[in-house]
């Protein structure tokens, strides 16, 4: 009984991006339009190839995602290589924050 139960506990530990909604999603591309983010960024071949964001949710954990999003500096100083161009910080309500790293951590 208690493997019955550690698999389930992994099972759902491992269904945890699953857990969020395509209402979710959905939500978190509608933010990543509306500030035009495809303007420096593509997904799926669309928008600027320079910077695509196709794998990110593998990548990054939703922690890292918001300070690229909200302290692009902060994250910037940890890179080995400094970035030519930079990414500018965003000032996002919170509802929308959350949706548009849903949506990146969507992309694996």
């Amino acid at each position: 009984m208690k493997r019955i139960a550690s698999g389930a506990v992994l099972a759902a530990i491992i269904a945890l991006p699953a857990l969020l909604s395509a209402q979710d999603v959905e939500k978190g591309k509608a933010v990543y339009t509306a500030n035009k983010c495809q303007t420096c960024h593509a997904i799926e071949g669309k928008g600027n190839k320079k910077f695509p964001l196709d794998g990110v949710g593998k990548k990054l954990s939703a922690d890292e995602i918001s300070t690229w999003i909200t302290d692009p500096k902060a994250m910037e100083a940890k890179l080995a290589e400094k970035p030519k161009i930079h990414m500018k910080a965003y000032k996002l309500a919170d509802e929308d924050l959350k949706a548009l790293v849903g949506y990146m951590q969507s992309l694996k």
